[in-house]
């Protein structure tokens, strides 16, 4: 299980050594290595090659019964992370007729961040046609109350133990459980009510379209999956489209209120550009908005200051720092990168010809009711966790009939 289990592809996207690594251990094991194409690859000029050899492979783990078949089930997760801390999941099915990953979508199940065009098509060619999907998506709950999977860890020595295995490259390990018969009726029914309309008023007011789940990790491969179930659908009739499979998706469910969940913001510096009137500019900006509400910090070898965005969304807020940071690199030139950590970022705006923006910060609290009053939150806002504790592939779904 442990050469099967590679984690997300869109993980360590600048780090070859990695992936070679991956090769040199999985060798010619079974191993979802070889059902997904990792992002470090995606603008390859093989992109069709490499689908139809995805593709030829699954085929090739159906015929051979690798798989055992789960029926009827949610899957319990226990995921020990890099660091130490537990993070506890559910994997289920959404429903793509329920999502909408546009800016200005009203669906109940929602990205958290704004697509990136051209990361989609190549995505959207390994999916069609092929016969299984593999989930890395990670979708948020607002459950406060704690009540759809803080039950099931009381209760997992109990249920059927499907997987127990470290994963490689440090990745922790994993253990999952199988949910199904009553137990599984009590989960349906504590996700029913978290949609509810006295639990959606109590949370975020009345006479608004609410999310429901929010997309944390995989927002490209949960919309590729869309885009290519509404090309499934166009050839269906209205009764094929209530049962076929490709209409849903695996994830892993995770509550937002988890203890090990922690939102780190993503820092920004400009590269190459000449800083001195960055600190006034910011200040200039930034006055707009007020003294209160987030607070961000922005750097260079002169010295710091501190501006806020009082009044609006964290969305909003990182939103109006992107303005700032845009305009100004449109207007004095200079290269725009994205930095975790705020030590790292202080260390490279202070540079000679640089400039950083600590961004704010986010409560759990506030991802929620922001994606509700201002849409999805800009590309690169925020990161859940180092990239060692990203969902691992590991489950399989058939997606033809």
């Amino acid at each position: 299980m442990k050469l099967w289990s590679v984690i997300a592809c869109d993980q360590f996207t600048s780090e070859p050594d990695y992936w070679e690594r991956v090769e040199d251990a999985v060798k010619d094991a079974p191993s979802t290595l070889r059902l997904m194409l990792p992002e470090l690859y995606l603008k390859s000029e093989s992109i069709e090659l490499q689908a139809n050899k995805i593709k030829s492979n699954m085929l090739a783990y159906l015929s051979r019964g690798l798989f055992r078949e789960i029926e009827a089930s949610y899957i319990y997760i226990e995921r020990t992370l890099s660091g130490g801390g537990l993070r506890r999941g559910l994997l289920g099915l959404l429903d793509l007729e329920a999502y909408d990953y546009n800016q200005d979508s009203q669906s109940p199940i929602r990205a958290t961040e704004g697509m990136v065009p051209d990361r989609l098509p190549p995505r959207v060619k390994v999916r069609e046609s092929a016969p299984l999907e593999l989930p890395h998506i990670v979708v948020f709950i607002d459950d406060d109350e704690r009540s759809v999977i803080e039950p099931l860890a009381k209760s997992a020595d109990s249920m059927e133990r499907l997987y127990s295995f470290e994963l490689m490259e440090g990745g922790g390990s994993i253990k999952g459980y199988r949910v199904n018969g009553k137990t599984a009726a009590s989960v349906a029914g504590a996700l029913e009510r978290l949609a509810s309309p006295e639990i959606i008023e109590r949370k975020y007011g009345k006479n608004i379209n609410p999310v429901v789940y929010a997309v944390g990790d995989g927002n490209h491969s949960l919309a590729s999956a869309k885009i290519c179930w509404e090309r499934v659908r166009e050839s269906l009739d209205e009764n094929q489209r209530k049962i076929h499979p490709a209409r849903w998706t695996l994830v892993e469910i995770v509550n937002v209120h988890e203890e090990s969940i922690v939102f780190e913001p993503i820092n920004r510096v400009i590269f190459d550009t000449e800083p001195a009137l960055f600190l006034e500019e910011a200040e200039r900006f930034f006055k707009r908005f007020g003294k209160g509400g987030h607070e961000l910090e922005c750097i260079t070898s002169a010295g710091r200051v501190r501006c806020h965005t009082d009044g609006l969304t964290i969305g909003q807020s990182i939103a109006a720092c992107d303005e700032f940071i845009e305009g100004w690199a449109a207007r004095h030139g200079g290269r725009i990168d994205y930095i975790h950590g705020d030590d790292k970022t202080a260390e490279l705006g202070a540079r000679r010809g640089c400039a950083g923006v600590i961004m704010p910060r986010m409560k759990k609290s506030e991802l929620f009711p922001s994606i509700i009053k201002s849409g999805a939150f800009p590309k690169k806002s925020f990161s859940i966790g180092p990239a060692k504790d990203k969902r691992y592939y590991l489950e399989c779904r058939k997606i033809v009939l």
